[in-house]
């Protein structure tokens, strides 16, 4: 079976910023200066030529990150329930068929991120066998993964991710559940692991004192 590669037009892009900044103080994380600019301008500037669509997942300070250019979201509870809660708000509200998440604070983010998780999950889609289907059953379905996620020699970067809208309906079901664990959820629906040579480009900035006195390269 062949597969319609993934163009950028069908991918929105998910700015995960709706932590609580706990290791940072209390501080809304994504909006702190780098290079003379919030985080999280960093990373929109290097997500937004990889998407057709940009979304920002936040929980406090809405308008200051819609004026990084992006529309806000926030998740259906105050708890701060973790990535998977800001990634489901951003598969509700996304109008694409993809969704492709990555943290507010790595500012190094891959310029070709997108690119090679499609071209992963496309690659596992074609591969994908068809299920035997029962005896007049109109159609055969397919088994295929609807996820994929980066990873590097030194281990997963699961906020990294490419998701299929339609998983929604089960993430939130997970949520309800109590799971708040990424890897786990992506590991049940077996998404693809999509290995980078660099780990250099998933630097994330946990504390204050993390923030790197280098400027990221442009885009």
């Amino acid at each position: 079976m062949t597969t319609a590669p993934i163009l950028p037009n069908a991918i929105t892009g998910l700015v995960l910023a709706g932590g609580r900044g706990q290791r940072m103080g209390g501080r809304d994380k994504g909006l702190q200066p780098f290079a003379g600019q919030p985080l999280a301008a960093h990373v929109i500037a290097r997500l937004r030529p990889q998407v057709g669509a940009l979304l920002i997942s936040a929980n406090r300070n809405r308008d200051a990150y819609a004026a990084l250019g992006a529309d806000v979201v926030s998740d259906a509870t105050q708890d701060f329930a973790g990535p998977l809660a800001g990634m489901l708000a951003g598969l509700r509200a996304a109008c694409t068929e993809y969704v492709l998440t990555a943290p507010c604070d790595s500012p190094y983010l891959p310029d070709d991120l997108g690119e090679r998780l499609c071209a992963a999950l496309s690659d596992a889609s074609s591969h994908a066998p068809h299920v035997p289907h029962a005896p007049y059953a109109s159609h055969a379905p397919v088994t295929r993964p609807l996820a994929a996620y980066a990873a590097t020699a030194q281990g997963p970067h699961p906020v990294f991710a490419l998701l299929h809208r339609s998983l929604a309906d089960d993430l939130e079901a997970t949520l309800a559940a109590g799971e708040h664990r990424v890897r786990a959820w992506l590991a049940r629906h077996k998404a693809v692991q999509v290995h980078f040579g660099d780990e250099r480009p998933f630097y994330n900035v946990n504390t204050l004192d993390d923030l790197p006195t280098d400027s990221p390269r442009a885009p």
